[in-house]
């Protein structure tokens, strides 16, 4: 997942649309082999008898990292199948924001391992929390202008679905730091 968002963060700072192209490419490989992993998961969790802990957590955890990369991937998706071509300063920081948020749930989810070190977790979700706040702000302020200045139907409407998708995979990790949360309440 972190790959994925490094990727996004290199191709809304590229100037090169070939290479911008390959970023997406690579994005969407990635999508698929994370859905094979997220269905891996499922399937082991219906085999094995004795799990780290419950199996509806693991299943809301894996379902919730899963939805990130879906929003990561949507986000090229859309920049690509609309012709996104003038990357915008927002969508530039909200794929910033994406990336904090991933690297923060990665550190979070390798906690999970011992349970040891608890305030880490915590920690990690209220810096998820805290970058959604901020993505909502530079969503709604990159809205905004879109309103305001932007004369283009058509363009107003690319720059908003690209700009929605981007948040959303805020949102999707701070559903993740919310799983991870209530996996803390019941081990602690």
């Amino acid at each position: 997942m972190i790959n994925m968002a490094e990727l996004l963060n290199k191709a809304v700072n590229t100037k090169n649309a070939d290479d911008r192209l390959e970023f997406f490419k690579e994005i969407e490989n990635m999508e698929h082999i994370g859905d094979d992993i997220t269905h891996q998961i499922y399937l082991e969790l219906s085999k094995n008898f004795i799990t780290p802990f419950d199996r509806e957590d693991i299943h809301q955890l894996a379902t919730a990292i899963d939805d990130v990369a879906d929003y990561i991937h949507g986000s090229a998706n859309r920049m690509l199948l609309y012709k996104v071509d003038i990357i915008t300063e927002p969508i530039q920081k909200l794929a910033e924001l994406i990336l904090q948020a991933v690297t923060d749930l990665d550190k979070a989810v390798r906690e999970l391992r011992n349970l040891k070190n608890i305030r880490a977790i915590a920690d990690s979700c209220v810096r998820i929390n805290s970058i959604e706040n901020q993505a909502d702000y530079v969503f709604d302020r990159a809205v905004g202008d879109l309103f305001a200045y932007e004369k283009d139907a058509v363009q107003l409407i690319k720059y908003k679905e690209v700009l929605a998708a981007l948040e959303t995979a805020t949102d999707m990790c701070e559903d993740a730091a919310n799983v991870l949360e209530s996996i803390l309440v019941k081990h602690a």
